[in-house]
């Protein structure tokens, strides 16, 4: 069995695109290919128009990798003694080299860590420095796997923040593999699906969303159990799917209700105690489509 098969994919540049699936889809093999490190048994590769393979020192120097579990940086060295090695395994004028470490290190908030070593980071503070090494020599392409995996909450905000601004500014082209639903929401015009080595979802962001990942579902404790308006509910347009004890759950569509909006309603029934509001997970997304009879290039709204 082919790990892929029939794999068509053209990305253009600037956009930045969600490369999903589970586990033996297909997802390194295909990144290997694309940077070099396999060669296509049938079929052909072009990245920057050089062949992978065949070009690999050519086109690693205009490509970037971050892979959120394994680490380019040294690990004993203080963190700018890793920046000064990549300027020079990929040679980067001075003059460069410190312009995109200042301002680098400025927005992700690195510059007093530059003196540490390594091992004494955080895992935040280590992610933002390989981010920093795969994008110091200015690379075309950029491939991103799991860039934000095991982070907080505030430490990934910071991460994809920094990763619009960049992409924005310089028109790079992004390749990203994630299980964080919030990385595709914040950063991708595009998403492909791959199942079994071959693409069968192939459609931008907003359109897999209107297909599949817009419903919340909220979760309300109450101090005392409410009175709930069940014709409130409805009129809202929410379903009511759980109503017992001193705690309701609510179902709804993200594309046009709001937490606040949910709040101004439900607030009336009893006062709150707490509240959660569970949104879709990528492997729900993916399940939604593995199961739901999408058909390979259905809805492609990316290219091919």
């Amino acid at each position: 069995m082919p790990a892929l098969d029939e794999v068509s994919l053209q990305i253009p540049r600037g956009q930045m695109l969600a490369y999903l699936g589970r586990n033996g889809a297909g997802k390194s093999t295909t990144i290997k290919l694309l940077t070099g490190i396999l060669r296509p048994t049938s079929g052909s590769v072009s990245v920057l128009g050089l062949e992978p393979y065949r070009q690999r020192l050519q086109l690693l120097r205009r490509v970037g990798v971050l892979f959120g579990q394994r680490s380019q940086l040294w690990w004993d060295l203080p963190l700018q003694d890793s920046f000064a090695a990549v300027r020079r395994i990929y040679d980067v004028s001075e003059a460069r080299y410190r312009e995109n470490l200042a301002e680098f290190t400025q927005v992700l908030g690195l510059s007093e860590l530059l003196p540490v070593p390594v091992r004494q980071l955080s895992l935040g503070q280590r992610m933002r420095g390989e981010l920093v090494a795969a994008l110091l020599f200015d690379p075309e392409v950029v491939f991103l796997d799991e860039p934000t995996i095991g982070l907080d909450v505030g430490a990934k905000e910071q991460i994809r923040k920094f990763l619009q601004r960049i992409r924005a500014e310089r028109r790079l082209t992004m390749v990203l593999t994630t299980h964080d639903l919030g990385d595709i929401e914040a950063l991708c015009d595009r998403v492909v699906v791959l199942d079994a080595g071959r693409i069968v979802y192939d459609a931008s962001f907003d359109r897999m969303m209107t297909d599949h990942g817009f419903i919340r579902t909220m979760t309300v404790s109450y101090e005392h159990v409410p009175t709930v308006r069940a014709a409130a509910v409805q009129a809202a347009g929410w379903d009511l799917v759980g109503n017992e004890a001193n705690r309701i759950v609510l179902r709804y569509d993200g594309r046009r209700t709001t937490v606040p909006q949910v709040l101004a309603v439900v607030g009336e029934f009893g006062p709150i105690a707490d509240l959660e509001v569970a949104v879709p997970r990528v492997e729900d997304v993916l399940r939604a489509l593995y199961l739901g009879g999408v058909e390979p290039g259905r809805g492609s709204e990316g290219g091919s």
